[in-house]
Order: structure tokens, then sequence, then C-alpha cells
């Protein structure tokens, strides 16, 4: 099949291929929500470019860290896909093109860091979005209580089995 004069602005996307990404997306953020519910959020490393995504994130949008980073803690999809937005994180998510393996590829994204994925909570973006917030989410520590309930759940449900063995 030939891309010559395929304009990719202009195509129409299958519906086949819209549930492959659907697909993919979701089991990125199932994955990521089991690590971080298992893994203490602040030492994870999501790739091996973790110190460079977060000092770059943090240099190229300094927004995300006023507000005791409310930004981070609640995304604006409106400020996200804003023209500005838009083109700001561009250039950000390109400068990746070459050093990140499906830099641009869609993901799932909590909008809520406090809160679990659901469908009032979730929003698309680029893969190296998702990268860049929640690196800065993680080393921020605002997925930590995300991660202390988590512990906290699984611990009650080990007492229970334990409790429902001895009955």
């Amino acid at each position: 099949m030939s891309t010559q004069g395929f304009d990719p602005n202009q195509a129409q996307n299958l519906l086949e291929i819209e549930k492959q990404f659907a697909v993919k997306a979701v089991e990125h953020a199932q994955t990521y929500w089991n690590i971080i519910e298992k893994v203490p959020p602040r030492g994870l490393r999501l790739t091996k470019l973790d110190d460079e995504i977060y000092e770059h994130v943090m240099s190229a949008f300094p927004e995300l860290s006023g507000d005791n980073h409310e930004k981070l803690v609640k995304l604006d999809e409106d400020w996200l896909k804003s023209e500005d937005g838009k083109k700001r994180w561009r250039a950000f998510v390109n400068a990746y093109e070459k050093k990140v393996k499906d830099f641009n590829f869609g993901s799932l994204i909590r909008t809520d860091a406090r809160l679990e994925y659901s469908e009032n909570n979730t929003i698309f973006v680029t893969r190296m979005q998702f990268y860049a917030i929640e690196i800065a989410r993680n080393r921020l520590g605002l997925n930590d209580a995300i991660h202390e309930i988590a512990k906290a759940d699984a611990e009650k449900e080990q007492l229970k089995k334990a409790k429902d063995k001895k009955s």
C-alpha cells in the first residue's frame, strides 16, 4: 500500500484501528496503576530519561510549579489543549522523537492525581505528556496518597482472607 499523497490530517480513522489504540491505551493505564499501587511512586522510574524529562517539563512549563503544583494535581484539559498549550506541548513532545519509543502514542492519564482512573477522571494525551506529568507527580509526591491507600486496602484484604480461613 502506498502512502504517497496520503495526508494524515485529512484521513478518517478506521474503527478497528481506533479500537486497537484504545485497547493499548487502557492496557498501559492498567499497568501503570498496578505499579503505583505496589511501588512507592517517589522512587519509580518510568524511562531511562526521567531526570531529563522532569527538568525539561518543569522548565518548559513553569506554571506547573506554582500553587503547590495544583496544575499537576488537577490537570486542566482546556489548558493542555488550548492553542498555546498544543504549540508548547508539541515542541516538548517532539524533542523526544528519537529518544523515547512510542513518544507520540496515545495514553490515558488521570486528570486528578488524588483519584483512580475512571471515565470522569481520564483524558487522552501523548505518551510523552503522560511521562512528563506522571514523572513530575511521582517526584513531587503527588501520587503517594494513591499508593498508601492501595497498600492499606491490600492489608485489609489480607486480614479479611486470614480471618475467613480461620472461620
